[in-house]
């Protein structure tokens, strides 16, 4: 059996975008006033270093937070969509989508906010609020479409959003979370795209006390799996290919480490666990994966490799276990996962850079030199 090549986003969401991209006339376009002049980053063509750039955010709406940006991650997804490697991008682009700051203005209709709050913003901005979906607090599965942080098309207006690679955002009150000041804001920041890319499965999936849980891969999206996998309760292995991250998997949290380039390490581990979280987002053989489940096993896989993977159908046979894939949350589970790191400490493990560094930054990233995000300082954006 083969799967096909997907992206993080819904395909709804791919639609969407095509649909706009050839015909751009189609949805609605409305004249709206503009505020000043917004600094930025921005790529101009995949082939193009992110570079200075200007943008117009819109005036703040009867319902809409306007944000100064105060840290913003950098997520493996912004790489993608800067170089068109999904193929959904409108340049240009500013990309970002965990984004930490401070309300700085906000509309005569607005109830969950004030002027001087914390708050965060992640990977969506809107979504059509009637599908089944979206009732249901699922808007990460919108069935006409969640709308991206960058690089989509404002459902009023038709224009395209700009990211938190920038000095501020404004979006509606709905697609806005409310943060702790217990926290240092800078690690919160990641929690907005990794941290709830793995909270989210792992809640799904009921994983906690007595069950044993394999992470694969400790990066960006793992080291939050491991960290959350420990604090729900769950026996923690972690399952990694270099031998030198043992002791930070198990400061992280994992009570087991194992080296999966060892094949006697993985033939001992052949039906051990309840649950794995995949977090690779290069080509590997998931069946070497499949094969650690228990009978009645999940693996999630929220990594996204470039290329088609191959499964054994027999290999889930055999233990009637399932290969299942999962987003980012809806805005209710993001919020009560902003809600948990607050009351249990949880942040994400992060190098601090400023936005002149962003381009090396990226580059450090595909060769996984980094422990474990990077948050860019948007102090240092004038």
């Amino acid at each position: 059996m083969k799967t096909q090549k997907k992206s993080s986003r819904p395909s709804g969401v791919r639609k969407a975008t095509d649909r706009a991209k050839r015909h751009p006339d189609s949805r609605a376009t409305l004249t709206e006033k503009r505020a000043s002049a917004t600094p930025a980053y921005a790529a101009q063509a995949p082939d193009t270093r992110l570079a200075p750039f200007q943008i117009r955010r819109r005036e703040v709406r009867p319902q809409d937070v306007q944000l100064e940006i105060l840290y913003c991650g950098v997520c493996h997804s912004d790489i993608h969509m800067a170089r068109n490697e999904w193929k959904q991008t409108i340049y240009p682009v500013v990309p970002g989508h965990e984004i930490v700051g401070r309300v700085t203005a906000v509309g005569n209709k607005v109830t969950k906010f004030r002027s001087g709050d914390l708050a965060g913003v992640g990977v969506m901005v809107d979504s059509c609020r009637e599908c089944v979906n979206c009732r249901k607090g699922l808007e990460q599965y919108c069935t006409v479409g969640m709308v991206l942080t960058y690089s989509a098309r404002d459902r009023r207006t038709g224009e395209i959003t700009q990211g938190g690679y920038s000095k501020r955002i404004v979006v509606h009150e709905d697609f806005v979370f409310r943060l702790s000041d217990a926290l240092p804001l800078a690690g919160v920041a990641p929690l907005l795209c990794a941290g709830i890319t793995t909270y989210s499965p792992l809640r799904h999936w009921k994983v906690g006390k007595g069950h044993k849980l394999g992470v694969v891969g400790l990066g960006g999206l793992g080291h939050m799996a491991v960290k959350f996998g420990a604090s729900f309760g769950a026996e923690v292995t972690m399952l990694s290919t270099s031998p030198d991250k043992e002791r930070d998997a198990r400061r992280l949290g994992a009570h087991k480490f194992a080296l999966t380039s060892d094949s006697a390490q993985l033939e001992k581990l052949a039906g051990y666990f309840d649950f794995i979280i995949d977090t690779v987002s290069a080509k590997h053989d998931y069946n070497a994966y499949l094969k650690l489940l228990a009978t009645d096993g999940a693996m999630i896989c929220v990594g996204i490799p470039p290329t088609s993977a191959e499964v054994e159908v027999f290999t889930l046979m055999g233990g009637r276990r399932s290969l299942a894939a999962s987003g980012i949350g809806g805005i209710p589970e993001t919020q009560e996962m902003l809600d948990y790191c607050a009351e249990h400490g949880i942040t994400s493990d992060i190098e601090l850079i400023d936005i002149a560094s962003i381009n090396d930054a990226y580059a450090r990233m595909l060769k996984s030199d980094v422990r474990y995000r990077f948050v860019i300082d948007m102090a240092s954006l004038t």
